[in-house]
């Protein structure tokens, strides 16, 4: 059994002022419950980090920042999405926690799931992923479309947990690999199976949001799934080249079929069936050169080795909890970009 661990609680917020209210308290209450039951070391805390927040979102960190020495804080220079920051989160807390759990703001994840996560860690599993039990929350839609895209990347043969999130516990050997990984387009639940370690699930319930409304748009979620896709398999290219030789060979039967029609005299003048053909290899063409294009414009973002993440401010974290610019420095290509306190 290992003993018990610094855990840093990473909270990844964007335009959260309406639920925030409702769900910091109940994440400093979980934190303090752990710590009095002796499951995690008095030292733990929770990291908000800001996604370039335009409302008071940020402000309601300072604020609590300043009145519980618990809380600590970290804001993006602009909106960069969810992904990057909650690795932007891991990354801070990696050099400080032995373990850290990634949850979202809204409220809809079961926080008593902590308990089991930190038993398994102590049993000696390094990721621990937080599995739905059940999607009745989600809407119709929603629930449809992410069944089939986790069946999509298992066909394409990327390893993912099916009905996972961003929920996990994280050890801190984890985070430190996880650092490793210099992808720009970043899809965090299919890089952490890459990492490997020793990993279980927990299964838990979710709940409605508490309050407010969900950031993820459907051309969010759009996003999220060609990152998913794109970046853990070339299978989508290998299918397109499948494609082009199965229309090659039908082709050239076509071909035989008309030179014959043509030497036996059966041939009849028409402009129907050579539209028809016209428009259906044009439109294979253009889907193949989309897929190909995804991948090029995505290896094209990656040499230019922009940084993932920049943060901008972060809470003090001796207590007094003012907030204070990060000094941002330039580091070795590839490498995120984060300031120096």
């Amino acid at each position: 059994m290992r003993t018990k661990p610094t855990l840093a609680i990473v909270v990844p917020c964007f335009n959260e002022e309406e639920v925030l209210p409702y769900t910091l308290p109940r994440f400093l209450a979980k934190l303090g419950e752990l710590i009095r039951n002796n499951q995690v070391a008095e030292d733990s805390f929770l990291m908000l980090a800001d996604d370039g927040s335009s409302d008071s979102t940020w402000d309601i960190i300072c604020t609590l920042a300043r009145h519980n020495s618990r809380v600590r804080g970290i804001r993006q220079s602009r909106n960069r999405g969810h992904q990057n920051t909650v690795l932007a989160g891991l990354m801070e807390v990696k050099d400080c926690c032995d373990a850290s759990i990634s949850i979202d703001c809204d409220g809809q994840d079961d926080v008593d799931a902590m308990d089991e996560m930190i038993s398994r860690y102590r049993e000696g599993f390094d990721v621990v992923y937080g599995v739905r039990g059940n999607r009745r929350t989600d809407a119709w839609f929603k629930r449809t479309t992410a069944r089939a895209f986790y069946r999509l990347l298992g066909w394409l043969g990327a390893e993912v947990v099916y009905d996972h999130a961003d929920y996990r516990l994280l050890s801190a050997p984890v985070m430190k690999e996880l650092s490793g990984f210099r992808e720009v387009n970043i899809y965090l639940r299919g890089m952490v199976p890459l990492v490997g370690f020793k990993s279980c699930e927990v299964v838990y319930e979710r709940s409605k949001r508490i309050a407010g409304r969900s950031r993820y748009s459907l051309m969010s979620m759009i996003g999220l799934a060609l990152d998913g896709v794109t970046s853990l398999t070339i299978k989508p290219i290998r299918l397109v080249m499948a494609l082009g030789v199965v229309i090659s060979v039908a082709s050239f039967f076509g071909i035989v079929w008309a030179v014959a029609n043509v030497v036996m005299g059966w041939a009849v003048s028409g402009w129907a069936s050579t539209i028809s053909v016209i428009c259906l290899l044009g439109g294979v063409q253009l889907i193949c050169l989309g897929v190909i294009g995804e991948y090029v414009g995505k290896t094209y973002l990656e040499t230019k080795a922009r940084p993932r993440y920049i943060i901008s401010e972060r809470t003090s974290f001796e207590g007094d909890g003012s907030s204070r610019p990060a000094q941002v420095a330039p580091t070795d290509a590839g490498e995120s970009v984060r300031g120096d306190v």
